[in-house]
């Protein structure tokens, strides 16, 4: 490479990257080009920081909707053991955390495991 430019993509005071251009010829980035690659950084930074918000607003929707799901199955059994035990709520809870901690596996799928097992019960006639 005989010649190249380095342009930062600025958002909101942060540079989030670099646009880098390069040449096989000397010298060939005059003013008028600067001020070109520039402007398409200046719209490439906001391209790049909506892409980032795209996928991060996803990741929050994905991780809020699985809370949702296993708020439901924790939920339920809670309710199983509250009826089977004759406990609180919150002696349901620390029950499935005890089982959650002895198992090596998580409140939510011990929670499961109670309700699958219930429902199974429920539906053998």
């Amino acid at each position: 490479m005989a010649s190249s430019v380095s342009i930062g993509l600025p958002i909101q005071e942060a540079v989030i990257g670099a646009l880098n251009v390069y040449t096989r010829t000397p010298h060939a980035f005059d003013d008028d080009t600067i001020t070109v690659l520039e402007t398409f950084a200046a719209y490439a930074a906001v391209a790049l920081a909506n892409a980032h918000l795209y996928d991060s607003t996803a990741t929050l929707v994905k991780q809020m909707q699985e809370a949702m799901a296993s708020r439901v199955t924790i939920e339920q059994a809670k309710g199983i053991l509250m009826a089977d035990r004759h406990c609180t709520p919150t002696e349901a809870i620390a029950i499935l955390t005890k089982v959650s901690q002895d198992s090596d596996r998580t409140v939510r799928d011990v929670a499961q495991a109670l309700v699958d097992r219930v429902a199974g019960e429920q539906s053998t006639p």
